[in-house]
Formats: C-alpha cells, sequence, structure tokens
C-alpha cells in the first residue's frame, strides 16, 4: 500500500516533464513567426498537432501501454517528447516544424498522459475524483518550473537554444521517472478495490465497452461539453503571448516581472491546484454541481479579464483565475464519465471522450486565430469562449444533471449487480 504513494510522485514527475510542450508553447510563437517567416495560424498548426495526436491516439496509447507494459512504454513516451524540442531547435521550415514539435510532441506527450492517468486508477480506486485530479495536476503545473527559465534563455540567447536546452533535461527526466513504474499485482488490487468507498455520485450498475458508450445520446452531451470546455481553455493557453502583445501587455512589467512569463507561472499553479481540488470537491457535492460552480467561475474571470485588459497587474491575477476555473476539467470529466459507464473500460473510455480535447485544440488554436484575423479584435474570441463557459454550466445543470440521472436509474433497474467487478481497467 505504501509503494502506491511513490508510484503516484514518480507518475506525477512524468506528467511534470510533459507539460512544457503545450504550456509554454506561447513563448516560442512571436519568436517563431519571425524566424520562419510565417503568419500566427500557420504557426498555430503546430500546437493543434501535438493537441490533436495526443487526443485522438489516446485510445490506441492506452492499448500499447497495457500489452508492453507501462514502463517501457512511458519511458519511450519520455524519449519521443524531450527529442521532439530538441529536432525542432533545428527546424527551418512548417513541415519540419509540423513534424517534430507537433507530430513527435503529440505521439510522446500522449503516450505519457493516458499511461499516467491509467497507473493512476489501478493504484487509487478508492480515490476516484482526487486521485485523477492530482495526476492532472502534475500535467497542469508542470510548466510552472520552466516557464520563466525557458523565456530567460529566449531572451539571453534565441528559441533554438531553449529548445535544445529543455529538451534534453525534460526527456532524460521523463525516462529515469517511467523507469520506476510497475503495475501493482493481482493481490494488491484486490486489496486496493476493497478500500472503495461511496461518494456522493451515484454510480451505474453496468460497465459499458467503448462502442456501447459512444451509442448513447449521453455520451455525446459530455462530448459536446469537453470540447467547449477544452476550446475555452486552449485558447487562452494557444493564444495567450498573441492576445498579450495587442492588449498592450506583452513588454510590462508586474511586480518586477515581463507580464506573459509571470501570468504564465502562476497559470501553472492555479491550473494544477483546480484538479484536484474540485475533483475532490465533486467527491463530495456530485459531479454536475461542481460543474456549474468551476464553468461559471471560468466565464466571470474571462468577463472580468476582458473589460480590464489594459490594467497590467489585474490582467496577470485574473489570468490566474481563469485557469483556476478551466483545469478541472481533466478531473471531473474522466471520474463523470466513470460514474456513468462503469470501471472495467474506464481507461479507454476516457481515450474515446478525451478526443474532445483535440477538437477543442483546432477550435481554440488555429479557428480562433482565424476568428481574430477576420475581425482584426481579439474581443470576439472571448466573447464566444465566455459564451461557451456560461453554456457548458447552464447543460451541467439542466441536461447533464437529470439525463445522468436517468440514465443510471434505469440502467440500475434492468442490471444484475456487479459483484467483485474490476475497478478499472488494466491500462
Amino acid at each position: 500500500m505504501k509503494n502506491r504513494w511513490v508510484q503516484l510522485v514518480l507518475g506525477l514527475i512524468c506528467m511534470m516533464a510533459i507539460s512544457s510542450p503545450q504550456y509554454v508553447w506561447a513563448l516560442f510563437t512571436k519568436p517563431l513567426t519571425a524566424a520562419l517567416g510565417l503568419t500566427l495560424p500557420a504557426i498555430q498548426v503546430t500546437f493543434s498537432l501535438l493537441v490533436i495526436l495526443q487526443a485522438f491516439l489516446s485510445p490506441f496509447q492506452g492499448w500499447l501501454v497495457d500489452k508492453f507494459g507501462t514502463r517501457a512504454l512511458l519511458a519511450t513516451g519520455g524519449l519521443l517528447t524531450g527529442l521532439s524540442w530538441v529536432l525542432a531547435s533545428y527546424a527551418n521550415s512548417a513541415a519540419e516544424l509540423y513534424l517534430t514539435y507537433g507530430v513527435l510532441g503529440g505521439i510522446g506527450t500522449g503516450i505519457i498522459y493516458v499511461g499516467v492517468v491509467g497507473h493512476m486508477v489501478q493504484w487509487f480506486p478508492d480515490m476516484r475524483g482526487l486521485s485523477t485530479g492530482l495526476a492532472a495536476a502534475g500535467y497542469g503545473s508542470g510548466a510552472l518550473l520552466t516557464t520563466i527559465p525557458i523565456s530567460r534563455v529566449i531572451a539571453a540567447s534565441d528559441y533554438r537554444h531553449a529548445l535544445l536546452q529543455f529538451g534534453i533535461i525534460l526527456g532524460a527526466i521523463g525516462i529515469v521517472a517511467a523507469l520506476g513504474l510497475q503495475r501493482p499485482d493481482e493481490a494488491t488490487r484486490a486489496a486496493l478495490r476493497a478500500r472503495v468507498k461511496v461518494t456522493a455520485n451515484r454510480e451505474t450498475a453496468r460497465d459499458y465497452a467503448p462502442l456501447a458508450m459512444v451509442k448513447t445520446p449521453l455520451f455525446w452531451l459530455m462530448f459536446a461539453m469537453m470540447t467547449m470546455m477544452c476550446t475555452s481553455g486552449l485558447m487562452v493557453v494557444s493564444e495567450m503571448g498573441a492576445f498579450t502583445k495587442d492588449f498592450g501587455m506583452a513588454d510590462v512589467l508586474v511586480f518586477g516581472v515581463a507580464a506573459l512569463p509571470l501570468a504564465l507561472s502562476i497559470d501553472r499553479i492555479t491550473n494544477g491546484a483546480t484538479r484536484p481540488f474540485f475533483g475532490w470537491v465533486s467527491d463530495r457535492i456530485g459531479r454536475e454541481n461542481t460543474m456549474v460552480i468551476a464553468f461559471a467561475l471560468e466565464g466571470a474571470a474571462m468577463c472580468a479579464w476582458l473589460l480590464t485588459r489594459s490594467d497590467a497587474t489585474l490582467f496577470v491575477l485574473l489570468s490566474g483565475v481563469v485557469f483556476f476555473g478551466w483545469g478541472e476539467i481533466f478531473s471531473l470529466f474522466p471520474a463523470t464519465l466513470t460514474d456513468t459507464y462503469g470501471t472495467r473500460h474506464a481507461t479507454t473510455n476516457y481515450g474515446v471522450l478525451y478526443m474532445a480535447f483535440g477538437v477543442g485544440s483546432v477550435l481554440g488554436g488555429p479557428v480562433a486565430a482565424m476568428l481574430h484575423d477576420a475581425t482584426h479584435s481579439w474581443i470576439p474570441v472571448f466573447e464566444v469562449i465566455i459564451a461557451m463557459n456560461f453554456l457548458t454550466a447552464a447543460l451541467a445543470q439542466f441536461a447533464l444533471k437529470p439525463l445522468r440521472r436517468r440514465f443510471i436509474e434505469q440502467r440500475t433497474a434492468v442490471a444484475e449487480p456487479l459483484a467483485a467487478a474490476p475497478a478499472y481497467s488494466q491500462v
């Protein structure tokens, strides 16, 4: 039982090692557009490739982890992630940037992300919301340690040197941490399942395979909701460097630090803290109730952010509130999905839902950039994102909550109790 906390720490280190490719991307957009002579929408294709491949390959990557083992696959993921930055440092064209930072990076980070989440749910079946949130927190906050150092290397040298140096460091850290991972044996799994406690959330009495799950309208409601929330946060992640410049914040100092890297650092703290916090809250007051609070919080923070965009201090502080209202989707949605469709196929099922993250990357990246180019303003982009936040909060209360309650009641009424069913899939 004590070993699972060691596994949690190693899993968090793996997640932190793959955090930077996504969460410090905003630091590279400006120097990349200048060095490669590309437009912002063209540069943002790199970010979309990273996230799309990470998301859409997740069911297949989960299968690979199950077949070849957590240790071997996650070490490979760490190697590919580090190599993607090293090779990207030599990229001289859009195609080379797409293949290195985008494709290799998406494959590498995806293997580690789905592998660590699957690893955690095997070791912590008694803490579903909290453990999923802790695993996601490593990914959300890991770039906190690299944001300012990378920005300083870029300023002192150039972005190529930053990619090369940190690609080697992060790749090595990911590989070493992955080599310490091990799966629980059958006796340990049985002991862990015995620790599962009832939470405030009702659960289905049946386990649904992915094909059965995608045939239900309820799944597509969750998919649409997660897509909108992913779009919201990924617009900020991918475009923050651009709209910070347009709002006149790029060269402003706040507390003696440049506004953009300081905001990104604060964002990493709140983006990491919100995942276990709201996961823990959802275990106690219910998933949908927590969604309403968190999604409405992000919508309100986005409104205030837009209205006070000329105030550098508020710009930095409100960016942290925005991410505190966003990052919890990576604990709330997997927990809600598992409550609804059972534990036997939990990892693979979440891999299917996680593809919404890829859709959101397209809408929040190049599509948002094209909307900006068409309107010559970030205000319409913010208005669309704010509307998505409040719409998703409303759907959680008035659509997801009653539909899930009826779905679980109907399935529980006709299903035989699942005595001694495995708590999670073997991924």
